[in-house]
């Protein structure tokens, strides 16, 4: 089975071999990035060139019988670089990760940057006037209340 070669600047890279190690040891880091360079190739095949904003940060929604929560991880994120907005059912987070000076010659950027988008359809009806959000440990929290006619009824159930 032949691997596939890239080239870095004159050097030649195999996957899970990082730059100056010997043919026996493997980076698995080195492995993460190929994975993610192929993906990227896959992707840019796909729309016919790179695709911006093409990621999203990872997020949890859950539900309660008064609102929905999405829990959005945003760390470095300051609040004045996020815009929540609630259309209909759909909650919509877009923010920019900014680019950080490194401290030094970095060796590897494993964290993505830009801009993104996270849209959610929110699986009931919900009162858009009270949204709250708040980013606290770099973690983006959003309520969306349910309109009162929404909320469960619990209907308790007799014996005869």
């Amino acid at each position: 089975m032949t691997l596939p070669v890239h080239r870095r600047g004159s050097a030649i890279v195999r996957p899970g071999m990082a730059l100056g190690m010997p043919l026996g040891m493997r980076d698995p880091f080195a492995q993460i990035e190929d994975l993610y360079g192929r993906m990227d190739q896959l992707i840019e095949s796909a729309f016919g060139g790179p695709v911006e904003g093409m990621w999203a940060p990872l997020a949890d929604l859950s539900e309660t019988d008064e609102a929905f929560v999405a829990d959005i991880d945003l760390p470095g994120v300051k609040k004045d670089d996020i815009d929540v907005e609630v259309n209909d059912r759909e909650l919509v987070v877009t923010a920019e990760i900014k680019e950080k000076e490194a401290a030094g010659r970095l060796h590897r950027r494993m964290r993505r940057i830009g801009r993104f988008e996270h849209r959610v359809l929110l699986p009931g009806e919900v009162n858009p006037e009270q949204v709250s959000a708040t980013l606290s440990d770099g973690v983006l929290t959003v309520t969306v209340p349910r309109v009162e006619k929404a909320r469960p009824h619990h209907v308790e159930v007799k014996a005869t």
